[in-house]
């Protein structure tokens, strides 16, 4: 539920957009960090928030991310003028900076390695992928016949009775004696925010822009400096040997190339629909119902196709059928029918999303001590939050050079298949890296055919 809350928050605001802009005044160019102010101190302060479970006790940074992120709900929803919401969304990236990683280590610790984790974590998978698009149905229905002020709203009596609920019925992990990390908070922290607002920038004012090529430059030294004092930090924020294993490195690289496409559909879908087709936003917030029909049911019977298929095999049918609906989409114009150019292809990303989040997740936190589940989790979540953030920026950034030129309705239809193409070959990059790495280190440890099941 916690994680229903924060995915929800994410694509609440595409569909709530337009009446954002009309109703605090927002200009175009700054309508954009409505959603970027999360994001960026989302992914800034995941590092920072993940070891802070770890050495202060998970149940207590999962209620702390709560109610940071439920207050921070209640003030963006009572905004009076744009400055007050960026700074609250702001706050409320931080909240979840502190609750993700929170959250997935407590799944980590509560149920032991194999089927019974397996399915907590299809549950969390599902509860991403459905919220993700309920937050573009509810979004648009509520700003168009209520207010998109009550999509935040929604989360004080949620955010309640989630910490009520935390107290009565998760007990506290056990705290880590030791010191922060202060240096490697201060460059994680410094480093994956530049990043982030880096290519935020990008999309904004291009490539060639002072303050963008100063943002990633400045980012790249600071992670460099990051994973040099990591690798001599007693207590580091990030154990370095999560990535010794390579099974969680390419889960994480995958994970990267993934959100990026998926980002990018959600994105790009919204502004086919509401400036090409002409939907409203309850309409185009409707029109997205075909990706949730096959993705939860799949990803929530996750744990039982496991015990016939592998874990392996499915997540490389679903990448295959993201591949095929992302390249389906990529021929949408302004005449083709809604049914066959956009919720057809939705069918196929939302198997996509179905089979392949929940193993990508698991491999994400394969195999580690109990001590460093919340580094796991943060590391997990970083690379969810660069994929989001920066495979988007990229997305645009190559959709506004192919549309140079073109105006009107031609421009909006070139950008928009171009952005699908791009994204296309980021699942084809995501699958060759699933193969080479997590199927092929799972073949040569169990040594066995390839598609054989993991049941026992």
């Amino acid at each position: 539920m916690s994680y229903v809350m924060i995915v929800l928050d994410i694509s609440i605001v595409l569909t709530g957009l337009p009446k954002i802009h009309e109703q605090l005044g927002f200009s175009e160019a700054n309508l954009a960090w409505v959603q970027s102010a999360y994001t960026l101190t989302f992914g800034g302060f995941m590092l920072l928030g993940a070891r802070a479970g770890d050495i202060l006790g998970r149940r207590r940074m999962f209620v702390t991310g709560l109610a940071i992120f439920t207050m921070a709900s209640l003030a963006i929803g009572a905004s009076p003028s744009a400055t007050w919401m960026l700074s609250w969304r702001a706050i409320q990236g931080f909240g979840a900076a502190v609750l993700a990683p929170s959250t997935l280590a407590l799944l980590q610790t509560n149920f032991a390695e194999g089927h019974e984790r397996t399915r907590a974590v299809s549950y969390y998978a599902a509860a991403a992928g459905a919220s993700a698009t309920v937050g573009l149905v509810l979004g648009g229905v509520l700003a168009e016949w209520v207010s998109w002020r009550a999509g935040f709203y929604v989360n004080l009596p949620v955010g309640i009775g989630l910490i009520i609920a935390a107290y009565r019925y998760i007990e506290e992990t056990p705290k880590h004696t030791g010191l922060f990390d202060l240096l490697g908070a201060l460059t994680s922290t410094l480093g994956i925010g530049g990043l982030v607002f880096g290519f935020i920038r990008s999309a904004q004012s291009g490539w060639s822009d002072p303050i963008t090529i100063m943002s990633i430059a400045g980012a790249a030294v600071l992670i460099v400096l990051f994973v040099m004092i990591e690798r001599r930090a007693v207590q580091p924020i990030l154990p370095l040997d999560l990535f010794s294993s390579r099974v969680r490195s390419g889960a994480y690289a995958a994970r990267v190339l993934y959100l990026g496409a998926m980002v990018g559909f959600f994105f790009f879908t919204t502004l086919y629909l509401q400036t090409v087709k002409g939907y409203g936003p309850a309409k185009g917030g409707l029109a997205f119902i075909p990706a949730t029909i096959l993705h939860v049911p799949l990803a929530i019977a996750f744990p039982r196709l496991v015990k016939t298929y592998s874990a392996n095999r499915l997540m490389v049918v679903g990448i295959v059928m993201g591949i095929a609906g992302m390249a389906w989409l990529s021929f949408a114009n302004a005449g083709s029918p809604y049914i066959t150019a956009v919720a057809l292809p939705m069918l196929l990303i939302g198997v996509s999303q179905g089979l392949t989040l929940s193993p990508l997740t698991s491999a994400g936190v394969a195999g580690v001590a109990h001590a460093n589940a919340g580094a796991a989790s943060g590391a997990v979540n970083v690379a969810h939050q660069i994929g989001s953030s920066v495979g988007l920026s990229i997305l645009i950034a190559v959709a506004g050079v192919a549309s140079a030129g073109l105006q009107g309705q031609a421009f909006a239809v070139r950008r928009i298949d171009t952005a699908f193409d791009t994204g296309t070959v980021m699942l084809i990059l995501a699958l060759l890296v699933v193969l080479t790495t997590i199927v092929a280190a799972d073949k040569v440890s169990q040594n066995r055919p390839w598609g054989a099941t993991d049941a026992a």
